[in-house]
């Protein structure tokens, strides 16, 4: 279904980042499906939904479909704490043509797992044929949704797989267990995404993809086939960016890492802080290593 080298979209704004740049975002996606992304995320943490307003939201989405135009899956975030929020942006997703919904754990109301797992199964009851991913985060939400649970959606229909980001490679082989080779799993951390493929995993939800779609897509590529070899040379090649991208909240330095490759402006909404200079210091460098930038 998804599978391979997915980047989470960044959400490029105009000066003073008033408004969403609507050209560049587009020229972003054509860019992804050049360079041989297999699906895109629009309005993911990376696009900083927090503070896209609800207009802003759902009109990316659509821009996003329209960009992609049926080349590669656009998987929409869907995500709130409210869940008639997310069952609001679940709806759109879905009527404005996306291929599957992101919907992220409810953040702050620290909802145990019985409320978890009923607010997925309310945003799955609000649309009908569209695939809905769980995306679990505990470091952004505090909660942490157990196998057990993801087992419990997945055999009610209510999600066919789960966007990772615990950063615990293991859960991977503990999950194929539990659930089976079926249930989707998608790393949501670049910095361990070969440790996650090593496991079985299916792809990875990128921030550094952004940046590096064709080595990115290369290296999930590689691990898809089983040529580990190939796949840690391209690891060893983006390391030092993976961990570049997050010295300072994300996505302020892939931001930053796009406007040196004269994508898109690096403007990002507060409560985001510019970018220090040293960790645009940072970033350069290890665009440098990675060989993405000229000269």
């Amino acid at each position: 279904m998804f599978r391979g080298s997915i980047p989470a979209l960044i959400t490029p704004f105009t000066a003073g980042a008033s408004s969403v740049d609507e050209g560049a975002f587009a020229d972003l996606v054509a860019w992804h499906i050049e360079c041989g992304s297999r699906a895109v995320v629009p309005c993911g943490t990376t696009g900083e939904s927090p503070t896209l307003s609800h207009a802003e939201h759902k009109r990316v989405v659509e821009l996003c479909v329209e960009a992609a135009g049926g080349r590669i899956p656009v998987i929409a975030g869907a995500g709130s704490n409210s869940t008639a929020e997310a069952r609001d942006f679940a709806r759109h997703g879905e009527s404005a043509g996306a291929d599957g919904l992101l919907v992220v754990t409810p953040y702050y109301n620290k909802p145990d797992q019985e409320g978890l797992y009923r607010h997925f199964m309310e945003v799955r009851a609000g649309v009908e044929e569209i695939p809905v991913i769980l995306y679990n985060i505990p470091s952004r939400s505090i909660v942490d949704v157990s196998v057990e649970t993801c087992k419990r959606l997945y055999e009610a229909g209510a999600i066919v797989g789960v966007k990772d980001a615990t950063g615990d490679v293991g859960r991977v082989s503990e999950t194929r267990a539990r659930i089976g080779d079926k249930f989707l799993q998608l790393s949501g951390n670049d910095d361990s995404a070969l440790g996650f493929m090593a496991h079985g995993g299916h792809g990875c939800i990128s921030v550094t993809a952004n940046a590096a779609p064709r080595e990115c897509a290369e290296f999930q590529e590689a691990c898809l086939s089983g040529d580990f070899a190939r796949a840690l040379a391209l690891q060893d090649r983006l390391m030092d960016l993976h961990r570049a991208l997050f010295a300072q909240p994300s996505p302020a330095p892939v931001k930053h890492a796009l406007a040196l490759l004269g994508k898109c402006g690096e403007e990002t909404r507060l409560p985001l802080a510019p970018l220090r200079e040293e960790v645009k210091a940072l970033v350069s460098a290890a665009m440098g290593r990675a060989g993405l930038l000229d000269g």
